[in-house]
């Protein structure tokens, strides 16, 4: 006789990925080595963010036992640059 039975197993869970649908709601704000804001952005998610966003979305796949994001691509001074002044042009 066959039934339907669920099993629960262990999984050995190593990354989290998140798709987050931020829309036109993205907003960065850049911090000095003291803490001090000296920059703003809200708009759509920058280009240099990690996966094909499309501007909306952020991708972030995250490692459950360090917590850094694995995905993260260390931006260009430009690339913040340009953030700031699409910002700025808003």
């Amino acid at each position: 006789m066959q039934i339907n039975q669920q099993k629960t197993v262990q999984v050995d869970v190593t990354e989290l990925h998140l798709y987050i649908k931020v829309r036109d709601g993205f907003a960065a704000g850049l911090k000095d080595a003291q803490g001090d804001e000296v920059g703003s952005y809200e708009g759509y998610v920058p280009d240099f963010f990690p996966g094909e966003h499309y501007g909306d979305y952020l991708i972030l796949n995250i490692d459950l036992e360090t917590g850094q994001i694995l995905n993260w691509k260390k931006p260009a001074a430009s690339d913040i640059e340009k953030m700031l002044a699409q910002g700025d042009d808003d």
